[in-house]
């Protein structure tokens, strides 16, 4: 069996969750969900995919994003909630002899972005956050070491060790330093337009990384987020992504069913599109619009 997932947190804890229940015989495959919709990656019977869209040729699937509803038969599971790892966990944990229960709490509130102002401002008082923060895609084969390389510490050791592996502190090292930069590249870049803060990264030839909550707390009057951004590796892609203020809930239109209608998807809370650039003066006015005018009718 193959294991299929996002590499993000919840990616690397389902990988957990299958390796600890399962018959797993060959590496993780680490896809983006973009992969998935465009029919980028061969999918094979036997394998199990999470945190993804949904394929035929699967044995088993699990996920739980809200445009990822499906009425075709499947084996596994599905449900809105706020992991897929914690659903994985739901549907295995009678074959799991570790306690992996305070990982998919921890797993959960992450991946719904269920924390405090004092987590968002410091993550590096918190190390599951941190670590989350960890998990990014800029060089594949590197990346796809290291999560590999995290999904067999979280099998194996417990938080404070994981902590202090020598590669994930190099790691956490580097995003305590991304997050200090950021917060001054959200500053400068960043507009606000009735309740929508427009966060645009498009003259960064490398897009920066950092806190993706941060922003919240430095708009805590809007409602809802767009960060604009050039994809890594194809400059003529943009990635525009979407989220309701985790602090100021009065947002309601349902971010991934919206981000449906521009190649994308996710949550009713959080979502993503990617589209090509000669798309981005009608997608991003659109996608602009559809957010400014909830506000205005909140």
């Amino acid at each position: 069996m193959r294991i299929v997932t996002r590499p993000d947190f919840d990616g690397v804890v389902c990988a957990v969750i299958f390796y600890e229940s399962c018959e797993i015989t060959e590496p993780v495959k680490w896809v983006e969900p973009n992969e998935m919709q465009k029919g980028l990656v061969d999918i094979y019977d036997g394998d199990i995919i999470a945190n993804l869209p949904y394929n035929e040729n699967c044995s088993l699937w699990f996920d739980h994003h809200y445009t990822n509803i499906t009425d075709k038969k499947y084996e596994g599971l599905f449900r809105i909630a706020p992991s897929a790892a914690g659903l994985t966990y739901e549907y295995f944990k009678d074959n799991i002899t570790k306690d992996f229960s305070e990982l998919i709490k921890e797993t959960d509130r992450i991946d719904s972005a269920d924390l405090t102002v004092d987590e968002v401002r410091y993550p590096e008082k918190y190390p599951y956050l941190l670590i989350s923060m960890t998990i990014v895609n800029r060089k594949k084969n590197e990346d796809c070491e290291y999560w590999d390389h995290l999904v067999d510490l979280f099998r194996n050791k417990p938080i404070n060790e994981i902590f202090e592996d020598p590669i994930v502190k190099k790691r956490c090292d580097i995003v305590i330093e991304e997050n200090k930069k950021y917060k001054e590249i959200i500053e400068q870049n960043s507009s606000l337009n009735d309740d929508v803060v427009v966060l645009d990264l498009r003259d960064f030839d490398q897009a920066p990384n950092g806190n993706r909550f941060i922003h919240y707390s430095l708009y805590p009057e809007s409602g809802v987020s767009i960060k604009i951004r050039r994809d890594d590796k194809d400059k003529d892609k943009i990635i525009l992504s979407v989220g309701h203020n985790i602090f100021n809930e009065k947002c309601n239109v349902n971010v991934g069913l919206l981000l449906k209608n521009y190649n994308g998807g996710g949550h009713p809370g959080a979502g993503a599109c990617c589209f090509h650039q000669k798309d981005a003066e009608t997608y991003i006015p659109a996608i602009l619009n559809a957010l400014v005018t909830n506000s205005k009718n909140d």
